[in-house]
């Protein structure tokens, strides 16, 4: 049984299709590429999948269990959770306070034991500081646990919102554009930082432009162009599928 699956997932927009008929097979344990040209239909997937959009058809099944339409804070209370283009921290508390938040739908209190500082909350919040650490540690971030999101590199932004998204322990990671802005250094840190999480038992779905990173860590990918699939394979089928290089290229390899 898969982890993730997308049947016939449709997205109109005033009578267009941003995905149109979406066929997506997750399994656990993937580090599964979604890839396609500018304005091919990959967020607007992401979207859809994780409770940003409704789909106008098609389903989404996750752990067995139709979850099509569910809100994103109900799905990621399952164990699905996701990245952004444009990183969504809160920028003016410090790296240690973002994780936190982000701790909050896998360490739920109630506001009257937090008000009281019950034995409970204080045994929690001993708990999601020192998860804290263990994230920022993974991440490469230990050091900058007292800072301000705002004061960040661009490269420690997206290794901060992927440690944010961890802090649900979440069972599959879908990673929206994650090399945006970094430099070599920094995008070999985050394939590293990828295949780390495979290892520990999180499944990826990743969207990137980044083609020397997507060929280097995914098991298979998936190709979009106009919404709709085009190809799929391991990445040595995908480099040499020749619609993918004509989505990409604009024209026939050789022409």
């Amino acid at each position: 049984m898969a982890l993730l699956e997308t049947k016939g997932l449709t997205k109109l927009f005033g009578g267009l299709s941003a995905v149109d008929r979406l066929h997506l097979r997750v399994e656990q344990g993937d580090i599964m590429g979604l890839i396609g040209p500018n304005g091919s239909g990959k967020t607007t997937a992401l979207n859809l999948i994780t409770g940003f959009l409704k789909p106008t058809e098609g389903s989404v099944t996750y752990e067995g269990q139709d979850v099509t339409g569910l809100e994103p804070h109900e799905l990621a209370r399952k164990g699905l959770v996701r990245t952004f283009q444009i990183t969504t921290l809160f920028e003016n508390l410090t790296v240690r306070d973002n994780i936190l938040h982000g701790s909050h739908l896998a360490n739920p209190t109630t506001l009257m034991g937090a008000l009281v500082r019950s034995g409970r909350y204080r045994r929690q919040r001993a708990d999601m500081e020192a998860r804290a650490r263990e994230l920022l540690a993974l991440v490469g971030l230990e050091q900058r646990i007292d800072s301000v999101a705002r004061d960040l590199s661009a490269g420690e932004h997206r290794y901060l919102e992927i440690a944010i998204a961890l802090a649900a322990n979440p069972r599959m990671v879908l990673l929206d554009e994650p090399a945006t802005g970094l430099n070599p250094e920094e995008a070999a840190y985050l394939m590293d930082l990828i295949r780390t999480l495979s290892r520990e038992g999180v499944t990826i779905l990743l969207v990137e432009h980044n083609m020397r990173l997507i060929t280097n860590i995914c098991t298979r990918i998936t190709v979009l162009n106009f919404g709709a699939k085009i190809a799929e394979g391991t990445p040595g089928e995908i480099v040499d599928d020749e619609a993918v290089v004509t989505a990409y290229l604009g024209r026939r390899r050789g022409a």
